[in-house]
């Protein structure tokens, strides 16, 4: 049994048609993975009981019988959906999100509620209300966020596969520091239905795996039109792991863009680990073009403020009036208000909420929201300039490898600039994907990253599996979790 704790999806599936092993076998040995190696890396809030894990989903379907965790923000029928916060700790779902119905539908097995970032906000996972998430690789850094128990639990083996959301990078930068496959699709290709929002224009649900054939198989499933989401695009369900062992495709053109890879911050180990990249597909073929993309140093910036914006907005609900927490010791309205407001959030919320306010408040609002706003939309028609000269771009994940917990608790820019390398996807709308491409000297993983046009999925995923099967990464776990 010891060689599940890595094993693909596809690797289990044969083992559950030969009979070889139950599908309560398998939630039972990763729940015994979970007991014995989570209490030092923090990913889980809650792990469920087996009797309801097995009666809430089918026996049928493209993930019958594989277990996975969901983030905390991420709606499930009965379960508490806390967004890490103590605003809703308390607080039990009443339906189920979209990508949790389909995933109960194919069958899979969700075995509970990963920990993360409060409100899907920070970049680390130090930030949530109840505990810290580390990374894998090494208990003194950090796993990233703010899906970082998301992510955490698949990289150390704890779970094949897990959902995390996005709005600023917050499934690719974890990925990308614990060496596992990330994704932020398509905005609008999943349902943000039963996804509690952060910043609804910029938010998408996330998949993590440890393998590009995993994360292809599981989005299959979750992506697709959603009647309960306007914003869901109006697209056939797509099998994405149909082409995804082809050859690469022929004149495949690869945009590499300069003004990134000078990005003041880049750790030298992180740009010689990309170059490497470019190196294996300029050997299969593939044209490297050398682009600029000027808008994109602005993009830090630019979802600065219409994140903390979108978020001060959706946020306002948490009052104490509806759901959620109410100090009880409040004699008026007005301190009702202020009173759940300053227990339930914790300081990087509160601190978003106070700049998102600012920020749209009158006589700054055109100061800072609307030409935000503008800087966007200028940074989209670049990216639709761009992909009619290249096929897809390249870039890296990540400004550093994985830092120290605590490293940045007096330095707040650095700690938001960590979002540099994949912000700008998420503002943009576009696809984007981490790949591990190698380890840091200091033995922590080091991720690529993949951008593509409006749903371009399929092609990304069929190009980063031919540079993942030319390569070992992915067969390379914490030793201290073998």
């Amino acid at each position: 049994m010891k060689s599940l704790a890595f094993a693909t999806i596809e690797e289990l599936r044969l083992l559950l048609d030969r009979k070889e092993v139950t599908a309560a076998e398998l939630v039972a040995f990763y729940a015994q993975r979970f007991a014995k190696y989570d209490p030092s890396i923090g990913s889980a809030l809650e792990l469920f009981d087996t009797d309801s894990i097995l009666k809430n989903s089918s026996e049928l379907g493209e993930l019958a019988g594989i277990p996975g965790i969901l983030k905390d923000n991420i709606c499930q029928t009965g379960r508490i959906a806390s967004c890490g916060s103590k605003m809703l700790a308390n607080y039990r779902s009443n339906y189920d999100a979209t990508v949790t119905a389909r995933l109960k539908d194919a069958g899979a097995l969700i075995i509970g509620r990963a920990n993360m970032d409060e409100f899907a906000m920070g970049s680390s996972n130090e930030y949530s209300a109840f505990k810290k998430c580390y990374n894998p690789w090494n208990l003194e850094c950090v796993s990233g966020g703010s899906s970082g128990g998301s992510v955490a639990a698949v990289a150390a083996g704890l779970i094949p596969w897990s959902l995390g959301s996005e709005t600023g990078g917050s499934v690719r930068l974890p990925a990308a520091f614990c060496g596992v496959v990330g994704i932020k699709p398509t905005y609008g290709l999943i349902s943000r239905y039963g996804l509690v929002a952060y910043a609804s224009s910029l938010d998408q649900i996330g998949v993590c795996t440890r393998t590009v054939e995993d994360n292809a198989r599981v989005l299959s499933v979750i992506a697709g039109q959603d009647p309960k989401d306007s914003s869901s695009l109006n697209v056939l369900k797509q099998n994405f792991l149909t082409n995804l062992k082809q050859p690469l495709p022929k004149k495949l053109r690869i945009g590499l863009i300069e003004n990134i890879l000078a990005a003041e911050g880049l750790d030298p180990e992180v740009k010689s680990a990309v170059d490497a990249v470019v190196n294996f597909y300029e050997s299969q073929g593939v044209e490297i073009k050398r682009i600029s993309l000027p808008t994109l140093d602005y993009a830090a910036a630019t979802y600065f403020i219409i994140s903390r914006a979108e978020a001060a907005s959706n946020l306002a609900r948490f009052d104490g009036v509806r759901y959620g927490l109410r100090n009880k010791a409040a004699t008026t309205l007005n301190d009702m208000y202020k009173m759940s407001r300053h227990d339930g959030f914790g300081d990087e919320v509160r601190l978003r909420i106070l700049i998102g306010n600012y920020v749209l408040s009158e006589g700054h609002a055109g100061q800072f929201y609307v030409n935000a706003k503008k800087i966007q939309n200028m940074m989209r028609q670049e990216f639709v300039n761009a992909f009619k000269d290249v096929d897809l771009l390249i870039t890296p994940s990540q400004a550093m490898p994985a830092f120290k917990v605590g490293a940045f608790d007096n330095n707040k820019l650095q700690m938001d600039l960590q979002d540099y390398f994949t912000c700008f996807a998420n503002l943009a709308g576009v696809p984007a994907m981490t790949v591990p491409c190698g380890f840091s000297k200091s033995g922590l993983p080091i991720g690529f990253q993949l951008v593509g046009p409006h749903l371009s999925e399929a092609l990304m995923y069929q190009v980063a599996y031919q540079y993942e099967q030319a390569h070992d990464w992915h067969k390379m776990h914490p030793e201290n979790l073998l």
